[in-house]
């Protein structure tokens, strides 16, 4: 299975996933300021949308957005319990956070520090994203994972997305329990595999 990945983007959410899961992937380093494979390809032959991450199954299958590569990986895996069983009411949550973070953390957390973004529209940005960490803040009282005591592709995504409030100056003391919960995240051996990987594998 390769995945097409850029270091610092929400392809980090598949890849911790995948360690998760004891899927080895082919990482495909893709420059996405250029669009360009390390051979000088074009990416956007492989995703026409130019982003990542993006997954090719063994089979040839292609995915492009990452909630649904996460529920593409743990199905393949149900022995691992990533994901609720499709159909149950557990799953319909496990997909509504998907939607929440891709939708309201994965969206407002870049215009804090991308440098395109205009400087007036930052504070708009910044108390959209309080706004939703609060949420998420009240949602992990008294839980170890979104999803309750136990880790799942949810918790992979969310630690994708949080990872950028490094680069955003974000300081997540306000909101304690996110703030624990981050740390939770980032101590699981899958998010030192998927670092060390990426460290490995850049060009």
């Amino acid at each position: 299975m390769k995945l097409y990945y850029t270091k610092g983007t929400c392809s980090f959410g598949p890849h911790m996933a995948m360690r998760e899961l004891g899927i080895e992937p082919e990482l495909v380093p893709v420059n996405l300021m250029e669009k360009k494979l390390s051979d000088g390809s074009d990416f956007r032959a492989k995703n026409p949308k130019g982003y990542v991450p993006f997954v090719e199954a063994d089979d040839g299958t292609g995915i492009s957005e990452c909630g649904v590569i996460l529920q593409y990986l743990a199905d393949r895996h149900p022995e691992k319990g990533l994901i609720p069983a499709a159909g149950t009411s557990e799953r319909y949550v496990a997909q509504d956070w998907l939607s929440f973070i891709g939708t309201e953390l994965h969206k407002n957390l870049p215009a804090l520090f991308l440098p395109y973004v205009p400087d007036e529209y930052r504070p708009v940005a910044r108390s959209r994203l309080e706004t939703r960490l609060d949420f998420l803040n009240d949602a992990l009282e008294g839980k170890k994972y979104l999803m309750g005591d136990e880790f799942s592709i949810v918790d992979c995504y969310a630690t994708a997305i949080l990872n950028w409030t490094k680069p955003a100056k974000y300081d997540l003391a306000a909101h304690p329990n996110v703030k624990a919960y981050y740390e939770l995240c980032c101590a699981r051996d899958s998010v030192k595999a998927a670092n060390a990987a990426e460290e490995a594998a850049a060009v």
